[in-house]
């Protein structure tokens, strides 16, 4: 029960009228037991949408909503999910870069378990921050989300002993539109934060960015 939607005609006094002071303590707390709305944080690269959820935790756990379409949408999350994926990794797992390229894949990434460096790069040819990259720290504690957008390479590093990460996407997997971009593309320079990363046999052998602008959509 929201504060706004209480009706203090229904709270009574001990004499038979309204006892102010009872309900403006039941009207805070009411506040207090409503969840808060998720919130977009600032992100450096147009398009991206980090969120940080509304996380009620006590003595015996948490509980947050992961994803609520309506608040998401309101938060610039447009893409209209069609798959839920999760992955586990180990330490110094890192899993990087790729993307589709026709229709694209959005998605909506967090972790679940663990802790993660989480790296997305601008591939949209007409964008004024196209080669730039952004990262964010995702973990079980705060439990923030980060929304990619089609024309955006992205990636990940582990960087606890497990990782669960999940994500949502908006287009089903198609290998015929799987891409990829070297992880250490000196271009890119991205500062992966372990010394000695796990890559995959496909990973090592992706082109960087330069090698495949001319053949990256328009998105």
């Amino acid at each position: 029960m929201t504060a706004a939607r209480m009706d203090s005609r229904n709270v009574g006094s001990p004499h038979g009228g309204h006892s102010h002071r009872h309900d403006v303590m039941l009207c805070a707390h009411a506040i207090r037991e409503f969840p808060k709305l998720p919130i977009r944080l600032p992100t450096r690269i147009g398009g991206l949408v980090l969120i940080e959820p509304d996380v009620h935790a006590d003595s015996r756990g948490f509980f947050l909503e992961t994803y609520s379409q309506e608040s998401w949408e309101e938060l610039g999350v447009d893409a209209r999910f069609v798959q839920d994926n999760h992955s586990r990794s180990g330490a110094a797992t890192l899993r990087a870069l790729h993307f589709q390229t026709d229709p694209g894949q959005p998605k909506l990434v967090r972790v679940a378990r663990g802790r993660a460096w989480d790296v997305v790069v601008d591939i949209r040819r007409s964008s004024p921050t196209f080669g730039e990259w952004e990262s964010f720290e995702l973990d079980d504690e705060r439990n923030l989300q980060v929304y990619v957008p089609t024309g955006f390479a992205h990636g990940f590093c582990a960087l606890s002993d497990v990782v669960d990460f999940v994500y949502k996407v908006g287009s089903y997997y198609d290998p015929a539109t799987e891409r990829g971009i070297a992880w250490d593309d000196p271009d890119l320079g991205i500062p992966w934060p372990v010394d000695m990363p796990i890559v995959s046999e496909r990973d090592r052998h992706n082109p960087t960015l330069a090698q495949i602008t001319a053949d990256l959509p328009a998105w």
